[in-house]
């Protein structure tokens, strides 16, 4: 039976939509396409080339001219996917602080907003996909078959994202931020993304906090089982 053959995942940073979204894809044989992913890329591209964060009109161009590319992954190191830009690999380089600290503002510009999502929704045209997050159902793709919006309390994406940065980064590292830095860092990007957080009209909202990933993963799994009945049951009709 044919499942939504386009999920959207939206939700604010630490949300733990990243996660749930690429182990749902890899569990339906969909492409995950993270598409802050695709604004890290151009907020890199942008601190490489020493362009101004806040001129929108350059950094449109930027971005159209960065032949950003998101595939499975090609290297077995941990890493969900694999982003090149230009065809150099980018996928741990913009994981960095100064690309964290640069991409909201980077995203705020609707020339680089106009450019990244009509690459996203040609993406979705052409294969299945698992797409998140922060306005996916509501603008990318507002006629996705299903959307979920993943949420959490602001202290619990920050125990989250602490942990992760940890983990890839190591307990004793210097460069790693303390937890009460990483708070301040999400409430600032809850900020600057304020107008682009919208949950879709007809989303689903999972709570998330008090979850493991395996429990919110088996809800969004359920809402994929439901679709599939009601796609089965409109064609029996």
């Amino acid at each position: 039976m044919q499942g939504p053959k386009r999920i959207a995942i939206d939700g604010p940073a630490g949300s733990g939509k990243s996660t749930v979204g690429e182990q749902l894809a890899r569990q339906l044989g969909y492409l995950y396409c993270d598409t802050g992913a695709m604004y890290r890329a151009v907020a890199w591209l942008a601190l490489r080339e020493g362009a101004d964060l806040h001129d929108g009109p350059t950094l449109g161009r930027l971005a159209q001219q960065a032949d950003i590319v998101i595939s499975r992954p090609q290297v077995a190191d941990g890493r969900q996917y694999t982003v090149t830009v230009r065809h150099r690999d980018i996928t741990w380089d913009i994981r960095n602080v100064a690309v964290t600290r640069a991409v909201s503002i980077v995203s705020s510009h609707p020339e680089v907003r106009s450019v990244l999502i009509a690459q996203q929704r040609a993406m979705a045209q052409q294969i299945s996909v698992v797409m998140v997050g922060r306005d996916i159902g509501a603008v990318v793709l507002p006629d996705a078959e299903l959307k979920i919006y993943l949420t959490a309390s602001l202290q619990e994406r920050a125990r989250r994202r602490y942990a992760e940065m940890k983990e890839r980064m190591g307990e004793h590292n210097p460069a790693l931020s303390t937890l009460t830095d990483v708070t301040s860092d999400i409430q600032r990007r809850d900020e600057i993304d304020r107008d682009n957080m919208r949950p879709a009209r007809d989303a689903i909202v999972v709570e998330t906090d008090n979850r493991s990933i395996s429990q919110v993963l088996d809800i969004v799994c359920q809402y994929v089982e439901e679709k599939k009945h009601e796609a089965g049951s409109k064609l029996s009709q």
